[in-house]
């Protein structure tokens, strides 16, 4: 969420419901063209320039290598899960919890706790391989590419640490808190700060190769389409940047603050906002499209949506999981849970699972909303589900690590 930073975060405090009074930018024929049904999606087309390669909008099947299993934060797994899930193993820390998402890669999960450790275990048998320990917790997701593990954590640090071994490769520090989890572009790893930066360091170094300077706080998961960045901040703007220069090209006005990553299906950007709404935007017009808002119970949005073609799914504080129609905004339906649904959906086939506040997780036919399958976590569900070669994982506030499958 947006908000104040915490009092042991390093910097200077930092304004966060403030909204940007600049006018919006042109987009500069900024365009994606719609290819719904498609699992590619085109990089931005900018007369002149070569287009990059398309993004995938699924997850690899075997691994969950960053917070919403892909650069444009679909929160679609590209495999599959047993219909029947069973536990699997549990992991527990004595202290603290478990409020971000793990990352899945060739067979080892790699999570942050609060606990102020990020662990790697063994996905077959939940078994420790390492620990990384640092003075504070650490709320952001890890993010893996190649042998390294990205993270930054609520002291302001920002870490690469060897996959294989634990051991500090490098480590960069930012002005502020690190909530937002990171993200790659080219030989480039990406992530936000509360001292309102969107921070570019080359991956293999840490060196930096430029910053962006927003009117406020960065929390969010930067969303990647070809050399295009989308952040959505605590300034109230989705900000489109130009990856290859640090430079902006558009901003667009979302009317709140919001931490929620922007997720992105053909030309439009889907994400909520602490202001009770959520927002389909178009970019080639850079204006909203479509807002959606609980009447009866409106309440903030701090999850990050799931987009298919069929339908945008997205919790809600305000106790609902909400199916829309990516076209209008219009209710599919809506499925009630017993506490604030902060957890990101994953949709996996022709389920979706999330956990909320009451302490359950949930998996639901993602057509109807009506439920398939439940687990008593034991506490708070905050963190997202990552899903990878026939696993679900996901933590608790409470301090377990859970997998499902199959045994």
């Amino acid at each position: 969420m947006c908000g104040p930073r915490k009092p042991e975060a390093r910097a200077r405090n930092v304004r966060c419901f403030a909204v940007n009074a600049h006018s919006s930018l042109a987009l500069r024929a900024f365009v994606i063209p719609v290819l719904l049904g498609q699992f590619f999606a085109p990089a931005p087309a900018i007369p002149g320039e070569a287009a990059k390669p398309p993004a995938p909008l699924a997850s690899p099947a075997d691994c969950w290598p960053l917070f919403r299993g892909n650069p444009l934060a679909t929160g679609v797994a590209g495999g599959a899960l047993p219909e029947r899930l069973e536990l699997l193993w549990t992991f527990t820390v004595d202290k603290q919890g478990f409020e971000s998402t793990a990352a899945i890669v060739e067979g080892a999960v790699y999570i942050g706790s609060t606990d102020g450790k990020l662990y790697a275990l063994d996905l077959a048998t939940g078994k420790k391989r390492w620990e990384f320990s640092t003075e504070l917790g650490f709320l952001a997701s890890a993010a893996v590419r190649g042998d390294a593990v990205f993270i930054g954590d609520s002291d302001g640090q920002f870490y690469a640490v060897d996959c294989r071994t634990g051991k500090l490769r490098w480590k960069f520090s930012a002005g502020a808190e690190i909530d937002s989890s990171a993200n790659f572009h080219g030989d480039n790893v990406l992530f936000g700060s509360q001292d309102s930066h969107l921070y570019c360091l080359n991956a293999a170094t840490g060196r930096v190769v430029w910053n962006y300077e927003s009117a406020d706080q960065i929390r969010c998961f930067p969303t990647i389409v070809g050399d295009r960045g989308f952040v959505a901040g605590c300034d109230g703007q989705l900000h489109v940047i130009d990856l290859d220069h640090g430079k902006s090209v558009a901003e667009v006005p979302m009317e709140s603050p919001t931490g929620c990553a922007p997720a992105v299906l053909g030309q439009r950007v889907f994400v909520g906002t602490e202001g009770n709404v959520f927002l389909a935007i178009d970019l080639a017009k850079a204006q909203v499209a479509w807002r959606y808002e609980n009447g009866q119970r409106a309440q903030a949005y701090r999850s990050s949506a799931a987009v298919t073609p069929e339908a945008v799914l997205v919790g809600s504080r305000d106790k609902l999981l909400h199916a829309l129609d990516p076209a209008t905004g219009r209710t599919l339906w809506n499925f009630a849970a017993k506490g604030h649904i902060d957890s990101s959906p994953v949709v996996v086939g022709e389920r979706v699972f999330f956990g909320s506040s009451d302490g359950r997780l949930h998996g639901l036919d993602r057509k109807t909303g009506r439920e398939v399958w439940h687990f008593e976590a034991g506490g708070a569900v905050t963190a997202s589900p990552a899903v990878a070669a026939g696993r679900l994982v996901i933590g608790t506030d409470a301090g377990n690590l859970y997998c499902f499958g199959k045994k």
